[in-house]
């Protein structure tokens, strides 16, 4: 696919970036990461945020894990942010095989962090993502510049329809900040009776695939129905010099500029 065709789809899917037991270590390292910070959110060592939506939050030591709404016994949905909680992870934001493409697909020559974050996808409880774009959430952060952000999401497992893969829109960014689902609670998801999702397209691969797409992508995932985990490790990148997402403060009044 040449860059013009990754710019017109939105989106560019680099299938076995990495080998097997490189997705294997990272897997390993996500757990352990996830051990160190879920421990001390058990303990109740943590600030809590509930989002509009019923959602829960919990923030320890900068890290916020995402609980599952409705799983019992509690089962982590995310974790954010996430690199430099390990140097495996953090060393990520120099790989040429992930930081090549992303210079193309955001038509930069340095790129810098935004955010990073795994998300569990648990065996038979992990919950669907309602059809959004990461923009509007971005926006809130960072402005004008949340156009700038793309993410480079590592597969850590093999991925399907049945355990939650990705279902896009190919194009949609170039239509901008879609409508928004002025029902929804959080204000930030689409409204698809005024969004054309219909030319939806399912993004299943192997292990260690990568996906790349900007913030302006409409996309969702579904439920995981199976016996098998789908976890995944997000790099959200950005031009370089520009503070990251940790350092920018959420101001919701802010989607009163969008759809």
């Amino acid at each position: 696919m040449s860059l013009t065709d990754e710019r017109t789809c939105g989106f560019v899917l680099l299938p076995r970036l990495f080998g097997p037991a490189e997705t294997a270590a990272l897997g390993h390292v996500a757990e352990s990461v996830l051990e160190r910070v879920t421990e001390r959110a058990l303990k109740g060592e943590t600030q809590v945020t509930v989002w509009p939506d019923g959602h829960r939050l919990e923030k320890v030591d900068g890290a916020t894990v995402h609980w599952e709404p409705d799983a019992r016994p509690p089962v982590v949905r995310s974790l954010s942010p996430v690199t430099r909680l390990d140097p495996a992870l953090d060393v990520l934001w120099t790989d040429e095989r992930l930081t090549a493409p992303m210079r193309g697909l955001l038509d930069t020559a340095r790129l810098g962090p935004f955010t990073s974050k795994l998300n569990f996808k648990r065996a038979g409880v992990g919950s669907e993502f309602r059809w959004h774009q990461d923009h509007p959430y971005w926006y809130c952060c960072a402005g004008p510049d949340a156009r700038d952000i793309a993410t480079a999401m590592i597969f850590l497992d093999e991925v399907t329809a049945d355990n939650g893969a990705l279902e896009i829109v190919p194009g949609s960014h170039l239509a901008g900040p879609a409508p928004r689902d002025r029902a929804e609670p959080t204000g930030l998801l689409v409204d698809t009776a005024r969004t054309d999702v219909d030319g939806a397209v399912t993004v299943e691969a192997p292990a260690g695939s990568v996906l790349m797409f900007p913030g302006l992508l409409v996309h969702r995932s579904g439920p995981n129905t199976t016996t098998r985990d789908r976890r995944s490790l997000l790099l959200c990148f950005q031009p370089a010099g520009r503070p990251t997402l940790d350092r920018l403060p959420y101001r919701h009044e802010r989607l009163a500029d969008l759809p």
